[in-house]
């Protein structure tokens, strides 16, 4: 199926490339009219040439080019805006939501942002400013002000006359947020409720109450779990006071999700995420070497820590040859459990789906879970051990280091990130490294132990 996709995109643009070869105009906008926005994007991005891009992103009206250009790679976007001349990029920045528009231009250096904002009609130009002014990962910084208020103390007629005026600007109609004479928000209106209440009723009288609101800077990854946790379309943000901001809205969230996740495994692997790209080749490089390096002298460490378990069990290597066939199998299941539990847990920490009161729990279930692990796969291998070398002690050591070794390395998976987590430490960076090296210790100490004690039915 993917394949079929695959092919499917391909022939498209190969389809365009005919049309833009020939330089058959007006084809190409019939075949643009074919395809909605997030489809026009997905092939324009994978023509060849910049040029080509652009020249065909040009045949569009500037709303849908607003459009398009939402819906593409960022720093293609800017790039392709940036072909367009000032005054008709500056049309297309109207186009879009302030708060789209905002992204754009918080990418550009302070000069070209003076200059666009500079063409900007006055009440795009005061929104624009005011939305750069928050930090872009918080609720001020994804936030639009494009959204429907009326005054508490108004008629239901009169808030669906402001609704059809102001619903053409707004990124959602669906919630209406009611305020009082200081722009306080007291309460909020489903677009279903208003409609089917009595024309002469008071907005106050039959508007919610209880809002859920977020202050403006609240860090994004907040604002997203609580959308996601009341299922809202939309949720207002709000100053200190009280007094109504903006809105975030679903599809912002959804955009907060994805990179979220994606900055997250990022540095679950130990790398640099997109966003912390820097433009110097040099001091991309020290990032990434200030990131890695620390964690991976802790695994360092670990080795010649493991090395020196493996030195005092040298008595019992030399006695018994092949108790060393097993170490690499030890500690590699031990590290892949131990990665699977932090997984799981970064995740659940990420999410907010493991709350204080929830840790015990968490921590006994995965211990559970990587008892009853051990002791399948301890069976298994503890048979093996003893068929292959005719050694039923030797398989009755490897089969208890597995199990033990596999119980340590969930319960470890599970503790270090939620540790990492109060002290302050990104358990996503610091978990992976810190577990394999704790567990690789661990398991050889089990081994070792195991080994020692009953190297007498071993021999």
């Amino acid at each position: 199926m993917e394949k079929e996709k695959e092919k499917e995109k391909k022939d498209l643009v190969e389809e365009l490339e005919q049309y833009l070869a020939k330089n058959n105009l007006i084809q190409v906008k019939n075949f643009l009219n074919q395809f909605q926005v997030v489809d026009i994007a997905e092939i324009v991005e994978n023509l060849a040439q910049v040029e080509q891009q652009f020249q065909v992103i040009s045949l569009l009206v500037n709303e849908k080019i607003a459009l398009v250009l939402n819906e593409m790679d960022t720093e293609l976007a800017i790039k392709l805006l940036s072909f367009f001349d000032l005054k008709r990029a500056t049309k297309i920045l109207e186009e879009m939501p302030a708060d789209e528009a905002t992204d754009f231009l918080g990418q550009l250096s302070d000069n070209e942002q003076a200059r666009y904002l500079q063409m900007l009609g006055k009440e795009d130009r005061a929104e624009v400013r005011e939305l750069l002014t928050y930090p872009e990962d918080t609720a001020g910084g994804i936030m639009t002000t494009e959204y429907v208020v009326v005054n508490e103390n108004i008629t239901v007629v009169k808030a669906i006359d402001i609704l059809r005026e102001t619903a053409p600007d707004a990124e959602t109609i669906y919630y209406v947020f009611v305020v009082n004479a200081l722009n306080h928000l007291v309460g909020v209106i489903s677009l279903r409720e208003l409609i089917i209440a009595s024309t002469e009723a008071i907005i106050k009288d039959i508007m919610k109450k209880n809002v859920v609101s977020v202050p403006v800077d609240m860090d994004q990854e907040e604002v997203a779990q609580i959308v996601t946790k009341y299922n809202f379309l939309a949720i207002p943000v709000i100053e200190h006071d009280n007094s109504l901001l903006g809105i975030v809205t679903v599809d912002d969230v959804i955009d907060v999700i994805h990179e979220e996740a994606t900055e997250d495994m990022y540095r679950l692997a130990g790398a640099l995420g997109e966003e912390d790209e820097d433009d110097s080749f040099l001091r991309r490089i020290v990032a990434s070497l200030r990131t890695r390096l620390p964690w991976l002298f802790v695994t360092m460490v670990g080795g010649l820590l493991s090395g020196q378990v493996l030195s005092s069990f040298s008595e019992q290597l030399n006695a018994v040859v092949a108790l060393a066939f097993f170490i690499p199998l030890l500690t590699g299941m031990g590290g892949n459990v131990g990665t699977q539990s932090s997984t799981i847990t970064v995740r659940g920490i990420a999410t907010n789906q493991i709350k204080d009161d929830q840790v015990c729990k968490v921590v006994v279930r995965e211990a559970i879970v990587g008892l009853m692990i051990g002791a399948i796969l301890g069976f298994i291998v503890g048979s093996v051990a003893s068929w292959w070398l005719k050694k039923p002690m030797l398989g009755v050591v490897v089969g208890l280091a597995m199990m033990g070794n596999m119980i340590t390395a969930s319960t470890m998976g599970t503790l270090v990130p939620i540790a990492f987590k109060k002290i302050g430490i990104d358990p996503a960076v610091a978990s992976a490294p810190f577990i394999s090296t704790v567990v690789d210790i661990t398991g050889l100490l089990i081994y070792s132990t195991l080994a020692t004690l009953l190297i007498k039915s071993l021999i």
